[in-house]
């Protein structure tokens, strides 16, 4: 019965925009994997870039776009009082996209007080929902903004580090749906999310997006595993093409979140891995919310006839850190 509730929710919020059913037929669902040339991706790199833009010295790359009225909006989006989790569980079982599980390690009685734990993750890969900080990739020598990937040690990182952080994420979130928009439960994991989605998206929707909102791009992916169980992830995801990183940087968003690495896998770049990651941290200066559970924010966001909400996180304080593990709220 779990696995029909995406497609039982679907069916309601097709009734509430009167479409023909004929939309699920959409012809991006035959596209092709399409690759771009390196050239190209080398030019789409230079237009997105935000290098400088807010001095030379600047490490919070596109969060500077919450600013103290973007903020102020954004809590207007607190309507009915309904929170929801973005995060995945962390002590899941190992399986092919979990190749390192959580390990929480016990210690009972400590003192005849205290029972206390010992936490053991590899966040950063395609299991646990978690913040990618700008230290976490680099392109042809550079971080975000021109710092050299040098600065990242194997005693941390010296600049764009988690801790730059530390007044985490309070602003618009608005839930682009992509399985809704296409008339599915969930993608298959060769879809690609081109620009030419983003603007049905809104189209549809009649929602904006606008400067300082942190867009939720949903694919299905915990659905889809729901239904038809794990599969290498790593070398078969739906993603976005760099022409939505093209469109996203027009519309100046502050931060992304994802239920998978934001990347169509195998990557539509030749001889580029993680080209949206690339192009959201170090050309963009964009900060990510990766491998998050948008299931319940879907079937919500269905249930309440709304795209946007208040989004709240905030990223753990490591100095020196390239990310961390964390649970992002959604508010209606």
């Amino acid at each position: 019965m779990k696995s029909l509730l995406p497609m039982l929710a679907m069916g309601s919020v097709l009734s509430w925009f009167a479409v023909a059913p004929a939309l699920a037929q959409q012809k991006n669902m035959a596209q092709q994997r399409k690759t771009v040339t390196h050239a190209q991706f080398d030019q789409i790199f230079k237009q997105v870039s935000n290098w400088g833009r807010w001095g030379k010295s600047d490490q919070l790359g596109t969060l500077n776009l919450i600013t103290p009225a973007v903020r102020r909006q954004a809590a207007q989006e607190v309507k009915e009082g309904i929170s929801v989790s973005l995060a995945r569980d962390l002590n899941t079982m190992q399986a092919i996209d979990n190749p390192e599980p959580f390990k929480d390690v016990m210690h009972l009685d400590i003192d005849g007080k205290f029972n206390m734990d010992t936490y053991t993750v590899n966040f950063h890969g395609f299991a646990f929902s978690h913040f990618d900080a700008l230290s976490h990739t680099f392109y042809r020598g550079h971080l975000y903004n021109g710092y050299p990937a040098g600065e990242i040690t194997s005693t941390g990182a010296k600049v764009l580090d988690a801790a730059q952080y530390y007044d985490g994420v309070f602003t618009r979130g608005v839930l682009i749906d992509i399985p809704w928009l296409r008339g599915l439960p969930y993608l298959p994991t060769d879809a690609l999310i081109t620009a030419h989605d983003l603007d049905q998206w809104e189209a549809r929707t009649g929602v904006q997006i606008r400067s300082g909102d942190a867009v939720v791009i949903r694919t299905g992916r915990w659905a889809r595993r729901a239904a038809q169980g794990p599969w290498d992830i790593a070398n078969a995801s739906a993603g976005l093409t760099p022409s939505a990183l093209e469109w996203l940087h027009q519309r100046d968003i502050a931060f992304m979140v994802s239920d998978t690495a934001h990347d169509a896998l195998p990557s539509v770049v030749q001889g580029v891995d993680f080209p949206i990651h690339i192009l959201a941290i170090v050309a963009m200066g964009m900060p990510l919310a990766d491998q998050c559970d948008l299931e319940s924010l879907a079937r919500e966001s269905l249930k309440l006839h709304r795209q946007t909400f208040l989004l709240t996180l905030a990223p753990e304080r490591i100095k020196g850190g390239t990310g961390s593990l964390v649970n992002p709220i959604a508010t209606f």
